[in-house]
């Protein structure tokens, strides 16, 4: 055991932690941009995406996925910083020119992007996993919509878990889950936030681009063939990550993405076509009067 934990303070035992939690890192971005993506598809599916995550996993499994991800986290950002030291410490006056010969821009800011990345990862659970970002604390009623019924209430933060259109009953009630597809909107009509959002996923494309190419050069299965090849596979990731999470906050703003304060009842969008039509009929004809 000893061994194994000098190993791991080493350089090289270091950089294969950074690389091995780099590597979870890469697989949960993903998984996270593709479940948050479903939020195209509609209320009813990204409800109930969400619901899955949080009702039917035990809340002991939750929390050790959780956990799990935090200490990856503290481990990738201590090896990068320790790294980072442990070259300083072996040219302490640096170079008198430094030229970037081989170097990318997405490698020279990996200290900028990976900083500011470990800020946004901590305001995106403080905004969305907390909920406690003052002015959209979503967990009370009438955060995520400001629409008033005819009996001058908050719509609720709660909606029915929906499926083919239709509410789910269990033992005769309808299950209620949280109004996701709600908050994600209402959290992104902030443009300062939205802006934050974008600028954020552009740097985690320069940080990922960069550390999946990297990591297999650390893990030691990275040679002068497939250098290129790889470098072409980091870039495309890092791009796909890019336009995957961007995407929702503009959708926001340009107004294709929009509230559905019924969950994505089938019923309640007829009922409000409905109520559209009549409105627009009777408009025309009080116009034509």
């Amino acid at each position: 055991m000893r061994h194994v934990f000098n190993f791991l303070q080493s350089t090289v035992g270091r950089k294969y932690l950074m690389a091995l939690t780099g590597l979870v890192l890469v697989f949960f971005v993903l998984g996270h941009m593709l479940g948050n993506l479903q939020i195209f598809l509609g209320a009813e599916a990204i409800n109930a995406y969400a619901y899955k995550l949080h009702k039917l996993l035990p809340a002991s499994a939750l929390w050790f996925i959780r956990l799990f991800l935090l200490i990856c986290i503290a481990i990738h950002v201590w090896t990068a910083v320790t790294l980072t030291l442990d070259n300083r410490k072996a040219r302490p006056q640096g170079y008198q020119k430094k030229q970037a010969i081989q170097a990318t821009y997405s490698s020279r800011t990996m200290r900028m992007s990976g900083i500011i990345l470990l800020s946004f990862i901590f305001f995106h659970i403080a905004h969305f996993t907390v909920r406690s970002v003052p002015g959209m604390k979503y967990n009370e009623p009438g955060v995520i919509s400001k629409k008033v019924d005819a009996s001058n209430d908050f719509i609720p933060t709660e909606v029915p878990l929906v499926k083919k259109g239709e509410a789910v009953f269990k033992n005769g009630q309808k299950i209620m889950t949280f109004n996701v597809h709600d908050m994600m909107i209402a959290g992104f009509k902030s443009k300062l936030v939205s802006l934050f959002y974008i600028v954020a996923t552009g740097l985690l494309c320069l940080h990922l681009t960069h550390g999946v190419s990297s990591m297999f050069q650390s893990l030691g299965i990275r040679n002068s063939f497939w250098r290129v090849r790889l470098d072409r596979v980091a870039l495309v990731y890092g791009w796909t990550i890019f336009l995957g999470f961007a995407v929702i906050p503009i959708a926001t703003l340009v107004g294709i993405l929009r509230a559905d304060p019924s969950g994505g009842l089938i019923a309640n969008a007829q009922v409000h076509q409905q109520e559209d039509i009549t409105h627009k009929l009777f408009t025309q004809e009080v116009t034509l009067k």
